[in-house]
């Protein structure tokens, strides 16, 4: 990309700092149980707001997974999540009353803490409706996984959104505390998807599924994102520059070998089509705090007055992790 490029996107990372240092301010210590967080523990990152149904479960299951210890930031919740989160004895709580949308999404926030707090271990930053599998996940450990990383000298490990849904509208199978949502949501979409080349940071740009098709028919190029390195072995000098799609350096992003090519990757299993969502797109309409305007969330509203059915007749049941190898959604690489 020459040397004019590199400094640029040099600069550009030392910007990302100078905002997290700068928006930390915003952020007050509700539990810091950070001093117990061990040289190898595996840590979790996380920004959160009114998510006090699906706590339980995604802490159980990344527990389940290997996570040692989680670093969360509560967005001004008022249904719980902070008093429930406070409780946990491997969560580090802080909240953040600012501005989500001034603070990149929360990225801001996280970027703090992961320079603070991250850097040497492992490091997964998802949303609170993300769960990702990875190859070989029902018999190994994530700390398996990051072991092998590290062995094959690997510093990011890439994961694609699979929107997952349920068998007709959301809201007729309610979802309770604790429930695994893939009870419900058990369908995707197998193919229906787009792949392109971002060549300023060199990562995937993919694009489709259930969302482009229903909420997006008619500009699916306004469609979500839905390439991720969720999993970094993170360092204080690394950032993301948008969500958890890309990083710098952009070393981290070369993810991939050429167009898909069979380095390992994993999936994030997306359980944001319960019954829950009606509620949740409603009030993210008029907090007005997501991406170019909320324009997802008015596809949503707009979508929702239909009480749409995602299933159709090409949705597939999710099965394992094996299934969508096969498919060629994931690729267990040269991990044996």
């Amino acid at each position: 990309m020459g040397v004019i490029g590199a400094y640029r996107l040099r600069l550009r990372r030392r910007r990302l700092h100078l905002r997290a240092r700068l928006k930390r301010r915003e952020m007050t210590s509700l539990a810091n149980r950070t001093g117990a967080i061990r040289s190898d523990s595996i840590l979790l990152c996380a920004t959160l707001r009114d998510e006090r149904v699906r706590l339980p479960y995604f802490m159980r299951y990344y527990r389940d997974l290997g996570v040692n210890h989680f670093l969360i930031v509560d967005n001004g919740s008022t249904d719980g999540s902070r008093e429930y989160l406070s409780a946990q004895p491997d969560v580090s709580l802080w909240s953040a009353d600012g501005s989500y949308k001034n603070s990149r999404f929360g990225m801001d926030w996280i970027t703090h803490l992961q320079r603070r707090y991250c850097h040497g271990h492992w490091t997964l930053t998802v949303d609170v409706d993300e769960f990702l599998i990875y190859p070989f996940c029902e018999t190994r450990p994530l700390r398996a996984l990051t072991d092998w990383l590290d062995t094959s000298g690997i510093r990011s490990f890439s994961a694609m959104i699979l929107d997952m849904y349920p068998k007709g509208p959301f809201d007729l199978h309610p979802y309770t505390e604790g429930q695994d949502p893939f009870e419900i949501a058990q369908w995707f979409d197998s193919a229906n998807y787009s792949v392109k080349r971002n060549q300023g940071f060199g990562n995937l740009w993919l694009q489709g599924g259930p969302r482009t098709r229903t909420f997006f028919a008619d500009e699916p190029e306004r469609s979500p994102a839905l390439n991720k390195v969720p999993l970094v072995k993170w360092d204080r000098a690394y950032a993301y520059v948008s969500s958890t799609h890309m990083l710098l350096p952009r070393g981290l992003n070369l993810v991939y070998d050429e167009w898909g090519g069979e380095k390992a990757s994993g999936c994030l299993l997306h359980a944001k089509f319960l019954d829950t969502f009606s509620k949740k797109a409603e009030e993210e309409m008029k907090r007005r705090q997501h991406y170019a305007n909320s324009h997802e969330y008015r596809a949503y509203r707009e979508g929702l007055k239909e009480n749409p059915d995602l299933w159709c007749k090409w949705s597939e049941k999710y099965i394992n992790w094996r299934q969508l190898e096969i498919l060629g959604l994931m690729s267990k690489g040269n991990w044996a």
